[in-house]
């Protein structure tokens, strides 16, 4: 099955978890757990030096709020992007998270994630 066959419903039952999974890597950085579910062809090309550089580096990333808010879904090609909204614990004013989703091996699989 195609990702981008499931209803929202179904993505986002498996987007959020996804998604709150990250948020918590990212500030506890913890790399191992941050490309946990990341889907090989970007794992590889997700260096840990570099990855754990930003984590020490960026005070965004490190105090991402649990606290939400889906915006929407878009599909494309075998894809689908998750789009929410984000804020900061110490920084003032909103984000736009991205999670793109899609099949590997079987499974469902993060291709991208970022915080613009």
């Amino acid at each position: 099955m195609n990702v981008v066959e499931r209803t929202d419903e179904e993505i986002r039952a498996v987007a959020d978890p996804l998604w709150r999974d990250l948020l918590k890597a990212s500030n506890g950085a913890k790399y191992a757990e941050f490309v946990q579910k990341i889907a090989k062809s970007l794992a590889l090309t997700m260096n840990e030096v570099v990855v754990n550089h930003q984590f020490a580096n960026s005070e965004l990333a490190r105090n991402l709020s649990e606290h939400v808010d889906y915006l929407g879904i878009i599909r494309r090609g075998e894809h689908v992007t998750v789009l929410y909204r984000q804020r900061s614990t110490k920084r003032p004013g909103e984000w736009l998270g991205r999670l793109v989703l899609g099949y590997e091996d079987g499974d469902i699989r993060i291709f991208a994630a970022s915080i613009f």
